[in-house]
């Protein structure tokens, strides 16, 4: 059974010859193939070879076109900085006053170089294993983008004093990420990843109205397009697991902080869950033992339909033994 007979049954619910591995994987794997962080982010070459290596190293069952979050603001007219080895840096907000809106035009995909380069890793991932492994697309989620476009103290203020220009800026950012996630899909993504996390530093009623709305509207267009979607809201989002479940992704990852079980039972039919072993505590400076007790609880307590990774990305300096162990502990499984 190759990753995508496996990603496919899983997502199904029927029989698979051990529990897929979806952990994200960033700065790990641009430093596991000895790559700064700056050509990871910017030369989809680095970031496809980084990814096959860790592909093959810890038995993922995903190739993934993720990186940083600024690929649409960087686009957009954002000035962001990429430190040779380090994470990129936003200098200022790019909308700092209301008016600005009007002013900007927002790009389609094939105008950006970032969103093109992204394109690019898709291909190739294609090229290289499509078809044998599941080739997942990333997106912004549209109150994400928002505070990458504007700073998130920024957008919390919004929400009480100019929420509907606030919503105006959402719906453009929406419709960029629509159009950007359709294009990764005719590019040959399976999965399109949707990462939102500011959405865990709001309560259940602005989520619903300034994040899952969107959400929905992103998912449907992924869905419409031929693949599947991938819900990403880091922190603790137990306050709103039935909302996250209305959002339309099939597949939705819990943080370390979330009750696996408990997501569970929320979601029910709508989605499979995805997770949660802690990346810090347990990933990182955990042991091979706490690794394989941590993913069995996980899988346990997700239910048929889960699949594995650590709650967010996995952490640079991660020892590779217990990346090991995980793979391990789920091909006993």
């Amino acid at each position: 059974m190759n990753s995508m007979s496996r990603f496919k049954n899983r997502l199904n619910g029927r029989r698979v010859d051990r529990v897929p591995n979806f952990n994200i994987f960033m700065t790990y794997a641009a430093h596991y193939i000895r790559q700064p962080l700056s050509r990871y982010y910017l030369d989809y070459r680095v970031l496809c070879d980084a990814n096959f290596a860790v592909l093959e190293a810890f038995q993922l069952d995903v190739v993934q076109a993720i990186s940083d979050p600024y690929r649409e603001a960087a686009d957009t007219g954002a000035e962001i900085d990429f430190p040779h080895d380090g994470l990129p840096i936003s200098k200022k907000p790019f909308i700092e006053e209301l008016s600005d809106l009007k002013k900007i035009k927002f790009p389609q995909p094939a105008d950006g170089a970032r969103m093109t380069d992204r394109l690019n890793a898709i291909r190739l991932f294609c090229e290289r294993v499509g078809g044998e492994v599941p080739v997942m697309g990333w997106v912004e989620g549209a109150l994400a983008e928002a505070a990458d476009l504007r700073g998130v103290q920024n957008i919390m203020m919004d929400m009480y004093d100019q929420p509907e220009w606030l919503m105006e800026l959402l719906e453009k950012c929406c419709e960029m990420e629509m159009a950007f996630a359709q294009a990764q899909v005719r590019a040959g993504a399976d999965i399109i990843g949707l990462g939102d996390a500011v959405a865990s530093q709001v309560g259940p009623a602005a989520y619903r109205r300034y994040a899952l709305p969107y959400e929905k509207r992103i998912f449907d267009a992924v869905k419409k397009t031929g693949a599947i979607g991938r819900l990403h809201i880091c922190g603790n989002t137990s306050g709103i697991l039935p909302d996250m479940a209305q959002s339309g992704a099939e597949i939705i990852d819990v943080d370390w902080m979330v009750d696996m079980k408990a997501a569970c039972e929320a979601f029910g039919d709508h989605a499979a869950v995805c997770g949660n072993q802690d990346p810090a505590a347990i990933m990182l400076r955990g042991t091979p033992e706490t690794v394989k007790k941590a993913v069995r609880d996980c899988v346990k307590n997700g239910g048929d339909r889960c699949f594995s990774a650590a709650g967010c990305e996995i952490p640079d300096n991660t020892p590779a033994e217990n990346l090991l162990a995980q793979a391990e502990v789920l091909g006993d499984m």
